[in-house]
């Protein structure tokens, strides 16, 4: 039997990414993820569940969640299911389950500051365009 350990949310981060790097300067970052879900019970209720994640992420990936991602952010993470366990200094034994971020994929917060960006950024290739060229340089291709 083939196994298949793949793990798709979306959802908004619960604390600041913390990044580190390991002793040999592999960046990490770990954050906390928020996913919920709603829907009507039996009674007709419109009830709210979340469910709580604990998401780590290595490399690259580390570096620019740390650098873009705050606490409400949301995003969509693409990873696998990674169990820990370690001893305590009592010596319990603990475990967890984390995800291991493969792809962290930064989403807008709200319709408005994607449309607002996007006209930042068709406004400054407009202005660029009008201090860089003159009218005999422009070439239109229709």
């Amino acid at each position: 039997m083939a196994n298949f350990n793949k793990v798709l949310l979306m959802g908004r981060l619960t604390r600041d990414p913390e990044l580190r790097y390991t002793p040999s300067n592999a960046p990490v970052a770990d954050f906390g993820l928020a996913v919920s879900e709603v829907f009507k019970n039996k009674a007709g209720e419109t009830v709210e569940q979340t469910c709580f994640a604990d998401i780590v992420v290595w490399g690259r990936q580390a570096e620019t969640t740390n650098e873009f991602l705050k606490k409400g952010s949301p995003v969509f993470i693409e990873g696998k299911l990674q169990f820990e366990q370690w001893e305590t200094q009592q010596g319990e034994k603990r475990n967890k389950l984390k995800i291991r971020a493969d792809r962290v994929q930064f989403l807008s917060s709200n319709k408005s500051e994607a449309s607002e960006d996007t006209k930042n950024n068709q406004n400054n290739s407009v202005d660029s365009l009008d201090k860089d060229s003159s009218d005999d340089d422009l070439i239109v291709p229709f």
